[in-house]
């Protein structure tokens, strides 16, 4: 694979960084702005300590973070912090692992729990993207790639 090939693929996956920003990490953080604990109450009934400034945590996770990815700036600082995010919401929140089991049969749990639990999946594909990116860098074709001299 060329440079040119590389960078544009490493774009393309750092392009899921304004996903998680404005579906995700705007909506969170607007409403923490708001005054709104929804979110932090929801953490804490997981079980989550300092639930209000884990929620807060999150939220700029994924909306300064999605963005920072996007652009290519501080990326793999950026791809790693959104990649922890999404490993708590894809295994904690989601029950991904316990989800996979259910679904091996190994496990079995009423369906309403399952109902809660949610679909992991989205938050699986987003840890995938970010891991890889936070792994592979932000290429050529980003600001980081600009400000160190990668770009052709």
């Amino acid at each position: 694979m060329n440079r040119l090939s590389l960078d544009f693929a490493l774009l393309v996956l750092r392009l899921a960084g304004l996903g998680l920003a404005v579906y995700h990490g705007w909506g969170k953080l607007a409403r923490l702005l708001a005054g709104d604990d929804r979110f932090a109450d929801g953490l804490a009934q997981m079980g989550i300590p300092a639930p209000l400034v884990f929620a807060w945590a999150a939220a700029l996770a994924e909306t300064v973070g999605g963005t920072l990815v996007t652009l290519g700036l501080f990326t793999r600082v950026a791809a790693a912090l959104c990649a922890l995010t999404m490993m708590v919401a894809a295994f904690v929140r989601h029950h991904a692992l316990d989800q996979l089991f259910v679904r091996m049969g190994l496990m079995e749990v009423p369906p309403e729990r399952l109902t809660a639990w949610g679909n992991p999946e989205l938050a699986l594909l987003y840890l995938a993207v970010f891991l890889a990116v936070a792994l592979a860098g932000a290429g050529g074709l980003s600001i980081d790639g600009m400000r160190s001299g990668r770009r052709r």
